[in-house]
């Protein structure tokens, strides 16, 4: 890691520096990468490594792609308010939210054209994109173990109104030289995908760099993981990559708006219906039941969405019980601590 003598060459926009007071003499750094116990950051002539930033929330966590002011001694004391934020439900049973990454502009979904495309698994990730406003870009890989990666393509294109999507061979720098239009002078991407999709790959030829890559099971062609931290990689087109480890257990936390995004179709569908309350089953005047038997509107894609609807509405209920929990206990702390200086004030 070494320092850079431009912050816009870092990704610093005017919509930072606006958070700034005039007479402020901290140093601002952008995080470059997370470990256990440390925080890579890198500014106008720094590159250093400091300890974690910790809020009072799991969102105040300080990830990937952070800003972070530091104060004459070096030591961080604010983050930045985030131009966007990459966030899940952590796997496992517990409710923490987990972040992904700060502060991107464009998110490249890579999928394998064979046993990994899974237009459920696409959705997801276009979910979560759309929910941070951050342009997604689908991205297919492997296109030679397929007859025709073209059809694979416009599945993908279906998906969401608007959506590009990209066929490269992950090997081939000329191939993959159709991304770099969202790579560009303080731009930052991010990079999401199953494990043995050849993201370590794509990584390594856009990036010019050799990260570790494993080779994919042959029994289901699942990759093992490869990256298990993460970080920013320089491009040379200008731009930043993070890399973000594979996700086996994706789940939706306050996703809604990105969800009707990703399903515009079937939003706009369900604003014709006759009744307001209409649960798109047998009811007369139904749109979206008419749309399914007209041919226009694939059962599936119904199936798909409620299926997300619901995830994301269960867990962000669980996600708004934890954190009303949080604020009564913070202020039956605060209580405790009135009380305690009013009877030393005695």
């Amino acid at each position: 890691m070494t320092p850079s003598n431009d912050l816009a060459d870092l990704g610093w926009s005017s919509f930072f520096q606006a958070q700034r007071d005039l007479d402020d003499d901290s140093t601002p750094v952008r995080v470059m990468a997370v470990h256990r116990g440390a925080l890579d950051v890198a500014g106008a002539g720094i590159a250093t490594r400091i300890p974690p930033f910790a809020g009072p929330s799991d969102e105040d966590v300080a990830t990937v792609g952070d800003w972070l002011l530091l104060d004459p001694d070096g030591n961080p004391w604010h983050r930045l308010e985030r131009k966007s934020l990459f966030k899940r439900k952590a796997a496992g049973t517990g409710r923490e939210v987990q972040l992904i990454a700060a502060n991107v502009d464009t998110l490249f979904v890579v999928s394998a054209c064979h046993l990994d495309f899974n237009p459920a698994r696409l959705e997801r990730y276009l979910a979560l994109a759309r929910e941070a406003d951050v342009t997604p870009v689908i991205v297919l890989t492997k296109a030679d173990l397929v007859d025709d990666p073209g059809e694979l393509a416009r599945t993908a294109a279906r998906l969401m109104p608007g959506l590009l999507v990209e066929t490269v061979d992950p090997r081939d720098r000329a191939s993959t030289a159709c991304l770099d239009g969202w790579c560009g002078h303080g731009q930052t991407v991010a990079l999401v995908g199953s494990s043995g999709v050849g993201k370590s790959t794509l990584i390594n030829t856009m990036t010019g760099t050799a990260l570790a890559t494993r080779e994919v099971r042959e029994d289901d062609q699942k990759g093992r993981h490869t990256t298990t931290g993460r970080s920013l990689h320089r491009l040379p087109a200008g731009g930043w990559l993070v890399d973000t480890p594979g996700i086996r257990e994706l789940q939706l936390t306050d996703v809604q708006t990105g969800v009707e995004d990703v399903f515009a179709d079937i939003v706009a569908l369900a604003e014709q219906c006759r009744f307001a309350d209409c649960r798109h089953e047998s009811e007369p005047g139904c749109a979206i039941v008419a749309a399914i038997e007209a041919g226009t509107l694939e059962p599936e894609r119904l199936y798909r969405h409620r299926k997300l609807s619901a995830e994301d509405a269960r867990n962000s209920a669980s996600l708004a019980e934890r954190q009303a929990r949080d604020k009564a206990f913070g202020r039956m702390v605060k209580g405790i601590m009135r009380d305690k200086r009013r009877r030393q004030d005695l």
